[in-house]
């Protein structure tokens, strides 16, 4: 069991141990009269176990995040600028500082080497395989004593901030278990502390989301900005071509990439709206009860089918599917040959858009549900028929929720990876026929970061101006939305 497990535990047990004091000292304190007290005594109980636990826990998840950080910043400093270079990237040589780091505890552990002995290697051409052999830890390769050095002070660190991560949050649990329950006297205001208390803690979890949102963009940014130093952004954003290239001289430009996300998303659209808002209106409207319980969970499980799944789907029927159709030359049904392979982008749109049925229809379907029935009895009442009233009525008064579906969709749609790796190809091109493959920008940026890369090249950077750019588009999307959705409430109203 490790160190942040025991802690976890020991913070834990003392939470539910102060709750159990808190709440019986407060009704000692009281007489064992309830009546006597400000608050429940389950209220005592939990201000208690939140004082106990919740700062405790705090602090330690904020060390668990912000110690490899700032150890490993100080460990790079140690590391000279040949043996990075030689090792191509700073997360490279990094990550072999961590595993003799390990492996160095692993030997110490097992007694085949005295904590002096370890700290002693140093110097020469230490191989730490061979060191490591008694214990069947192989790292692989002939470790530098510069590594090996920083890999010592890697340990140092750890090692101390395991000790003083373990003091201050006990310290903390037990200052916490001290005065909640010093305090948890019959005239103490509990039930107003831990409302403002759960205030608190749903105000960080608002702050939270607002924040990662906002951690996500600035990344990007900031990493956006360095590819901009090393390419024109003209290229990027005008230029004609996609052929990235880690010897230099690349062109990277985003709109074949833009081109395809689109085209192929389009297509996927086009399937699923239609499909999944016929259903939605349907199950809804005409569908009986038996039907529309046992239809809606069928077409919801699209929605649960991992997307490689799909992507297989695509790559050994649809794919296939369409060559018979549209290739083979005479042996095909249509006796031509426009389609040459299985990966084209009417593939990954077909298959895309099957996934995203559920996404239309599920939405729109209780949306529609929404809509109040007077609506319906009003229109019935001036002689409108149902279709009619689904029409003028029931449809229009849905519209901003079924937009909000539609948007979800063609979300889900731009950022979609597998099916378009499977089923599209990973030729960035322009053109219109949607029987050739192409790719996404999705599709680029795993493939940029693919492998060992270097965070200091154009050719690795570049995804994250991918990134930021499919970001916009799909903020342009949302705005888009909310501009028509208001738009047509002010006619509606």
């Amino acid at each position: 069991m490790g160190t942040t497990t025991i802690v976890i535990l020991v913070i834990l047990a003392l939470t539910v141990l102060a709750y159990s004091v808190a709440r019986n000292r407060a009704l000692a304190g009281a007489g064992g009269d309830r009546r006597k007290l400000h608050s429940l005594p389950t209220y005592y109980g939990t201000n208690a176990a939140m004082f106990t636990g919740v700062p405790a826990l705090g602090v330690l998840v904020i060390w668990l995040l912000a110690q490899p950080m700032m150890i490993e910043t100080a460990v790079v400093k140690l590391i000279p600028d040949s043996v990075i270079a030689e090792g191509s990237s700073v997360g490279l040589v990094m990550s072999d500082v961590r595993r003799v780091a390990n492996g160095l505890d692993i030997v110490i552990r097992s007694g085949e080497m005295t904590r002096e002995a370890a700290l002693a290697l140093d110097t020469t051409t230490t191989d730490v395989r061979a060191a490591l052999a008694a214990v069947g830890v192989a790292l692989g390769s002939v470790v530098k004593p510069e590594v090996l050095s920083a890999a010592q002070v890697y340990r140092q660190q750890s090692s101390s901030g395991r000790f003083w991560m373990i003091g201050i949050t006990l310290a903390l649990a037990l200052i916490g278990f001290a005065i909640s329950v010093a305090i948890s006297k019959p005239d103490f205001r509990a039930r107003n502390t831990v409302e403002r208390g759960i205030l608190a803690l749903l105000i960080l979890a608002a702050s939270l989301a607002v924040l990662t949102t906002v951690g996500i963009v600035f990344s990007m940014l900031f990493e956006s900005i360095n590819f901009f130093r090393l390419h024109p952004w003209t290229d990027f954003f005008f230029g004609p071509k996609w052929a990235p290239n880690f010897r230099g001289n690349s062109d990277l430009s985003i709109l074949p990439l833009l081109w395809g996300t689109l085209y192929i998303s389009a297509i996927a659209l086009a399937v699923a709206v239609p499909i999944g808002l016929f259903a939605a209106i349907y199950l809804s409207e005409y569908a009986g009860a038996k039907v529309r319980s046992a239809a809606k969970p069928l077409i919801e499980i699209l929605a649960g089918i991992p997307t490689i799944v799909y992507g297989l789907f695509a790559l050994l029927t649809v794919g296939p599917m369409l060559v018979n159709i549209f290739g083979r030359g005479e042996d095909g049904l249509l006796g031509v040959e426009w389609m040459s392979g299985a990966t084209a982008v009417l593939t990954a749109g077909l298959v895309m858009g099957i996934m995203l049925i559920p996404f239309v229809s599920s939405l729109s379907d209780d949306i529609i549900n929404a809509v109040p029935q007077s609506l319906r009895d009003g229109s019935y009442g001036l002689g409108a028929t149902q279709s009619e009233t689904i029409r003028q009525v029931v449809l229009p008064a849905a519209l901003p929720g079924i937009v909000g579906a539609i948007l979800l969709a063609a979300s889900r749609a731009i950022g979609e990876t597998m099916i378009v790796v499977l089923g599209a190809g990973a030729i960035a091109k322009f053109s219109g026929n949607p029987l050739e493959a192409m790719t996404t920008i999705t599709t680029r940026i795993v493939s940029q970061l693919t492998g060992d890369t270097d965070f200091a090249s154009p050719e690795t950077l570049v995804a994250f101006a991918l990134g930021l750019t499919l970001f916009v588009l799909t903020l342009g999307l949302n705005i888009i939305a909310l501009v028509i959705v208001r738009k047509y409430r002010e006619q509606y109203d």
